[in-house]
C-alpha cells in the first residue's frame, strides 16, 4: 500500500535541498571586489538568493550605487567563473536530505530539481555531493530557453515546474521550495506547494502563500503523508 499520496515531487535547490549561501556569497564578493565595491557579509547573501545569480549580484551592486550595463556584465561573467570553480566548497545538503530522498525513492516517488541556478551548475553541485542520481531530471534557470521578452523562462514562470511534472510522468505532483519564486511558479502551474521555512525565505514562511510549511526537511515525508492542499 502506498503511504505517500504523491507520484512525484519537484524540489528547489538553494535553501531547500542544499545550504549554498556561503559559496554563493563568496562568488558575489569576488565580483564586488573586482568591480571596486565593498565585500558584503556572506550571511547577507541569504537575503539575495532566489531569483538566480544575476539578480543576486544585481541587488548587491545596486545597494552600493549600481553600474553601467557593460561593466555589470563583466562582473557577472567573473562571478559565474568563480562560482563554477568553487561551487561545492562549503555547500552541503540540509540535515535529513539524503535519508529523505532515499525514503521517497523507496516509496516509488519520482523526483526532479527545479532551480533558477544554471542547469550545468546545479548538476555539478549535485554530482559533487553524490546526490545527482536521486533525480530523474534537473531543470535550471536556463533549461527552458528564453521567452519573447528575451528573458529565461525561469521561476516564477510556471514552465520549468510544468516541464518537471511532465518529465516525471504527470500524476499527483507536489513542489517544495523556500521563496516567492517557488510558490508563484507552482501556483501558476496549478500544483500544490510546500514552503521550506528553514531555507532562505524572502518573506516570512507563512506569508509565502504556500499550501503548507515545514520547519525542517525531516518534516517533509510526515507532512506529505497527511497533506491536503488548501483551496
Amino acid at each position: 500500500m502506498k503511504t505517500i499520496p504523491f507520484d512525484a515531487i519537484g524540489f528547489d535547490l538553494d535553501g531547500t535541498l542544499l545550504d549554498t549561501f556561503r559559496d554563493l556569497g563568496a562568488a558575489v564578493n569576488h565580483a564586488l571586489v573586482l568591480g571596486g565595491f565593498e565585500a558584503v557579509s556572506v550571511e547577507t547573501s541569504k537575503d539575495l538568493i532566489g531569483g538566480g545569480a544575476k539578480i543576486m549580484l544585481a541587488r548587491a551592486v545596486e545597494a552600493q550605487g549600481g553600474l553601467p550595463e557593460a561593466e555589470f556584465k563583466r562582473l557577472y561573467k567573473a562571478m559565474l567563473g568563480f562560482y563554477e570553480a568553487n561551487n561545492a566548497v562549503h555547500t552541503a545538503p540540509y540535515p535529513g536530505v539524503r535519508e529523505g530522498l532515499r525514503e521517497l525513492a523507496a516509496a516509488g516517488v519520482r523526483m526532479a530539481v527545479v532551480t533558477n541556478k544554471f542547469e550545468a551548475f546545479a548538476r555539478s553541485v549535485l554530482a559533487q555531493l553524490d546526490l545527482i542520481d536521486a533525480f530523474e531530471t534537473v531543470i535550471g534557470g536556463d533549461s527552458m530557453g528564453k521567452g519573447p521578452d528575451g528573458q529565461f523562462l525561469a521561476k516564477p514562470h510556471p514552465a520549468p515546474v510544468l516541464a518537471a511534472r511532465e518529465a516525471l510522468g504527470g500524476g499527483r505532483f507536489v513542489f517544495l521550495g523556500d521563496s516567492t519564486y517557488d510558490v508563484r511558479a507552482a501556483k501558476a502551474a496549478g500544483v500544490p506547494v510546500i514552503a521550506a521555512a528553514y531555507g532562505y525565505c524572502d518573506r516570512p514562511p507563512h506569508d509565502l502563500g504556500a499550501d503548507g510549511v515545514i520547519d525542517s526537511f525531516t518534516d517533509l515525508i510526515p507532512t506529505l503523508k497527511t497533506f491536503v492542499p488548501s483551496t
